[in-house]
């Protein structure tokens, strides 16, 4: 009788170790791909007012978006009206006079400047968007007194945003302004953002404080600029982008 050979178990270790050293390949040449990583930034613009009143409607609201033209703060200004008012009934008459020949150039030209000046007051009462654009903060409200300068609120331009990655003295000779890079959003399972290099430093700096590890804070890098079209906005200031340069 023809005797069975003991069955080996060693036979199958290579199989599992086959499988994990696939598995560690597919992942470890994933992960080789150097991504670099910086923060979304958008631009912002303070807007102030110019003239002292109280606000007397505030239609602008945290996260909102504005057009052109939309209202976005409203002054009371009852002293201005007043004032508006005064200066169109002098220069009024002084238009009589002047065309009579009772009034001098300079008397007349001195009227209607107070006259427009108290006109250019009076629309600085209504701030209105100058573009397209979302609110990102506010910081007074309806019944306020504010005094010239006083900070009402900002506006934020999510259309275009960019970000700012830093890069080793090697790597310059393989990019240049213009040059299209990918930008991928982790939250959004690696979603891809296409942009293009806009400006690269000209002076080599520290690598920012933020970095980990000491070594890579003692090293000498150079910002380069990305820009990335934004219509749908979903990328936000703060928000971290990864970005590969090929």
């Amino acid at each position: 009788m023809t005797s069975k050979k003991p069955f080996n178990k060693k036979l199958l270790l290579p199989v599992p170790l086959i499988l994990i050293a696939i598995i560690a390949y597919f992942f470890l040449g994933r992960k080789s791909e150097f991504l670099y990583v910086g923060t979304v930034e958008a631009t912002k613009t303070d807007i102030s007012s110019r003239i002292s009143s109280v606000i007397s409607s505030f239609p602008a609201r945290e996260g909102s978006r504005v057009k052109k033209g939309d209202l976005l703060v409203q002054m009371a200004c009852e002293d201005t009206k007043l004032i508006l008012d005064s200066t169109k009934k002098d220069f009024e008459r002084a238009e009589r006079l002047f065309r009579i020949g009772s009034l001098s150039q300079e008397n007349f030209d001195h009227l209607k400047t107070k006259k427009d000046e108290s006109s250019l007051k009076m629309d600085w009462c209504s701030i209105v968007a100058l573009k397209d654009t979302s609110v990102l903060n506010t910081y007074r409200e309806e019944g306020e007194y504010v005094n010239p300068g006083t900070k009402l609120l900002t506006l934020v331009n999510l259309s275009e945003v960019w970000t700012v990655i830093y890069v080793p003295q090697l790597v310059l000779s393989q990019i240049s302004i213009g040059k299209k890079v990918t930008g991928f959003l982790p939250e959004l399972n690696m979603r891809p953002f296409e942009g293009k290099i806009s400006y690269i430093s000209d002076a080599a700096e520290f690598t920012p404080k933020n970095v980990q590890t000491r070594e890579e804070r003692t090293r000498l890098v150079f910002g380069v600029k990305i820009t990335f079209v934004n219509p749908d906005e979903l990328l936000k200031p703060g928000m971290s982008l990864e970005v590969k340069l090929e």
